[in-house]
């Protein structure tokens, strides 16, 4: 099974249990690699706040959970614990859009691993968000 296939298992088996993670039921893995995760999410309804628009707190948790999935396909496979996370909002996504969430790890050292997400409009090619995350790792 590849990589992208062992991914997409993952997000179906965290997507399907009571709780706030089964928003990922609408995310599709598009493709996996080591340190690298690229998916996709067309906006909803469901994910706006009240002017139509990508709620900030989905960005976020979008940010949070593709850039562990990239973990997950690193090497150490270790999703590690959030220590930091912070969000640049740039421009919106509308209800209908297609938004692509790319996850790259850009270290990982003993204890800490850094990540950048970037939120593109697929469409456009325009940046909606760009996400950092810290993750402390270990035992």
């Amino acid at each position: 099974m590849s990589l992208t296939q062992n991914l997409r298992e993952v997000m179906k088996a965290i997507s399907n249990v009571p709780g706030f993670d089964r928003i990922l039921q609408k995310v599709t893995v598009i493709s996996a690699t080591p340190e690298k995760v690229t998916c996709e999410l067309r906006v909803e309804e469901e994910h706006t706040n009240k002017i139509g628009t990508l709620h900030g707190g989905l960005t976020a948790t979008l940010v949070d959970c593709i850039s562990t999935m990239a973990l997950l396909c690193s090497e150490r496979a270790e999703p590690g614990v959030s220590v930091d996370m912070n969000i640049t909002y740039l421009s919106p996504a509308k209800i209908g859009e297609d938004i692509v969430i790319t996850a790259h790890i850009l270290k990982q050292g003993r204890t800490l691993a850094f990540a950048s997400v970037d939120l593109t409009n697929k469409a456009t090619g325009k940046l909606v968000a760009q996400g950092r995350h810290t993750k402390h790792l270990g035992k």
